[in-house]
C-alpha cells in the first residue's frame, strides 16, 4: 500500500510510543491526586508542558492541552470572543477567512447564531491567498473581537504569511489565531516569530495519537473557558488530563522539530517532481493551491470529466490511498468549501484528489502513485464515455 494521506492522518511514531507507554500502564496515577502515585502523574504533565513549551518557545503556562485540533480551534475562537465582549461589548465581530477548517467556521457560525457576533470572512484569491489589504480594512472599528486565518491549508497546502498577517491584526488590537494543524512539522512553528496570539495543533497529524492537541494562548490574550469543572489545564479546560497523550504529543512535536529542516528539503523535492510528473502525463490536470507558497507535503489536483471519488475509489483498488478533499467532510457529496471559494467551478471542484506525504515517503512511492493514477483517471474516464 502506498499511503498518501498523511495531511488525514498519521502513524504513531515508534520513540512516542515507547515515551507514553508507562503512562498507559504502571504510571496510572491522576495528577490531582495528592499522593505519590499522582504526584508522579503531575510530574510528567508539567515536563510534557515544558518539552512543548521549549520546541514552541513560549511560557508553559501559555499552553493547553486538548483532545485535538478542533478543540482547540473552538476554545480559540469562541474563548476569546466571549472573553473578551465580556471586557468590552463593542467587540461584536469576528473575522475568519473562507477557506477555513469547519472546526474554525463552525464556530464562528456558532458565534452568530447563539452570541449575535457578526462574521466577516475575507476573501482569497484563485491560489488561496488572503489580501492583506482586505484583512487590514475587516479589522478596522475597533469592534472586532478576534481574527483567525489558517496557516497551511489542509486541502490545497496554501501557506499564509501569518506574520504579516499578525503585524496587521495587532495594529488593529486584535487578537489573531491561527490554525497550525498542518502546519506542525512543515513549518516554523515559534509564536513570538509569527507574531499570534493563539494557535492550535493536533498531535496526530505529528505522529502522535489521534485524540490530542494543544492551543498555545498568549498570555495578554483573554479568553474563556468552554469546559468547566475542576479547574485542569490553568483552569482552561476542566476534566482529568490525558498524561499519556500528552506526554506523546511533546515526544512528537519534538521529534517533529528536529527533523525539519531535512525533510522539508527532500520531501518538497520529490513533491515537485511528483506534481511535475502528473502535469505532463494528465495534460488536463489542474494543480490546486499556490505555486511554490505550499506545504512541502501537499499536492492536489482537479481531473475535469472525472469524478473524484471514482478516482479516489480506482487507486484504492490499486493500493493508492489518497484523499478527495478534508477527511472531515468525508462522505458529503457537496463541492469543497475552500476550492469554490478559490473560484474553482462547482462541478470542477468535485473532481479534486489530495495526495500528502509523511517525512518518510519515498520517491519510489510516488513514482508508483503516478503510474496508478494516469491508469485509474483514464480507466474512470473511459467507463464514464461508455454510460
Amino acid at each position: 500500500m502506498i499511503f498518501l494521506d498523511a495531511a488525514a492522518t498519521t502513524p504513531v511514531r515508534r520513540e512516542v510510543i515507547e515515551a507514553m507507554f508507562p503512562f498507559l500502564t504502571n504510571q496510572f496515577g491522576n495528577p490531582s491526586s495528592h499522593h505519590e502515585l499522582g504526584e508522579a502523574a503531575a510530574t510528567a504533565l508539567a515536563a510534557a508542558r515544558q518539552e512543548a513549551a521549549a520546541v514552541l518557545g513560549c511560557h508553559a503556562e501559555e499552553l493547553v492541552f486538548t483532545s485535538g485540533g478542533t478543540e482547540a480551534d473552538n476554545l480559540a475562537l469562541k474563548g476569546i470572543a466571549l472573553a473578551r465582549r465580556e471586557a468590552d461589548p463593542r467587540r461584536t465581530r469576528v473575522v475568519i477567512s473562507a477557506i477555513e477548517h469547519p472546526a474554525i467556521a463552525d464556530s464562528a457560525d456558532f458565534l452568530r447564531r447563539v452570541h449575535g457576533f457578526a462574521v466577516d470572512v475575507v476573501p482569497v484569491d484563485a491560489d488561496g491567498l488572503l489580501e492583506p489589504a482586505t484583512f487590514a480594512q475587516l479589522l478596522a472599528g475597533g469592534d472586532v473581537a478576534v481574527a483567525s486565518v489558517m496557516y497551511a491549508n489542509n486541502e490545497v497546502g496554501t501557506v499564509q504569511d501569518i506574520p504579516a498577517l499578525a503585524a496587521l491584526a495587532t495594529a488593529a488590537g486584535v487578537p489573531l489565531h491561527t490554525d497550525a494543524v498542518q502546519a506542525g512539522g512543515w513549518l516554523e512553528l515559534a509564536p513570538a516569530r509569527l507574531g499570534v496570539a493563539a494557535m492550535s495543533l493536533s498531535g496526530h497529524k505529528l505522529g502522535a495519537p489521534k485524540g490530542v492537541g494543544l492551543l498555545y494562548v498568549s498570555s495578554g490574550v483573554q479568553i474563556e473557558p468552554l469546559i468547566h469543572g475542576g479547574g485542569q489545564e490553568l483552569g482552561l479546560r476542566s476534566g482529568t488530563e490525558n498524561v499519556a497523550f500528552a506526554v506523546a504529543l511533546a515526544t512528537a512535536l519534538r521529534l517533529g522539530e528536529a527533523g525539519r529542516g531535512a525533510a522539508v528539503e527532500r520531501v518538497t523535492a520529490l513533491r515537485e517532481d511528483f506534481i511535475a510528473t502528473v502535469l505532463v502525463r494528465i495534460p488536463d490536470a489542474v494543480l490546486t493551491g499556490h505555486r511554490t507558497r505550499r506545504l512541502p507535503s501537499v499536492a492536489s489536483f482537479c481531473f475535469p470529466g472525472t469524478s473524484g471519488e471514482s478516482v479516489l475509489l480506482e487507486l484504492e483498488r490499486r493500493d493508492v490511498i489518497c484523499s478527495s478533499g478534508s477527511a472531515c467532510a468525508a462522505g458529503s457529496d457537496e463541492p469543497s468549501a475552500v476550492l469554490t471559494a478559490m473560484g474553482v467551478a462547482r462541478g470542477v471542484a468535485q473532481t479534486a484528489l489530495r495526495f500528502s506525504f509523511g517525512a518518510d515517503v519515498t520517491a519510489a512511492q510516488l513514482d508508483g502513485a503516478a503510474d496508478e493514477l494516469v491508469a485509474a483517471v483514464e480507466r474512470v474516464r473511459k467507463l464514464g464515455a461508455q454510460r
